[in-house]
């Protein structure tokens, strides 16, 4: 029988939707004020999920306290209280958009988790808005 465990991580950053092969006129038409010119800022939420089967030695199916130190790592340390479009090399040519985000959340994850594990990210730019990934 697979468990699934989850852990919440939080992260704070500013972005700017924006396509530079656009006028800056259809920019704001399709990402609205996600495209003005001196960004905006969100507190992300995110949830990694880790699915698998229990190990009978420990009782657990995925150390929360190994994935507690992964997630400060690799996307709390990298993302806070910077701005994705300047400060992240990957997201110079790739727009900040939540589900851009969400993939590469995931592949950086995904380097630290055993591949028999099942991995899902969920990621809340605002209580409304949040988007899933597994990878597939």
């Amino acid at each position: 029988m697979k468990i699934t465990i989850n852990r919440k991580g939080y992260f704070s950053a500013a972005h700017k939707l924006y396509n530079n092969y656009w006028t800056k006129q259809k920019n704001i038409e399709i990402f609205g004020k996600c495209a003005y010119p001196n960004y905006h800022g969100h507190n992300y939420e995110y949830i990694v999920s880790v699915k698998g089967l229990i190990n009978p030695e420990t009782g657990l199916v995925f150390n929360l306290y190994d994935l507690k130190k992964i997630m400060k790592k690799e996307i709390e340390e990298f993302f806070d209280h910077k701005n994705i479009n300047i400060d992240i090399k990957e997201f110079s040519s790739i727009n900040p958009t939540l589900e851009n985000i969400i993939i590469f959340i995931w592949n950086k994850i995904r380097k630290s988790i055993p591949k028999y594990f099942e991995l899902k990210i969920t990621l809340y730019e605002t209580i409304n808005n949040f988007v899933e990934y597994d990878g597939k």
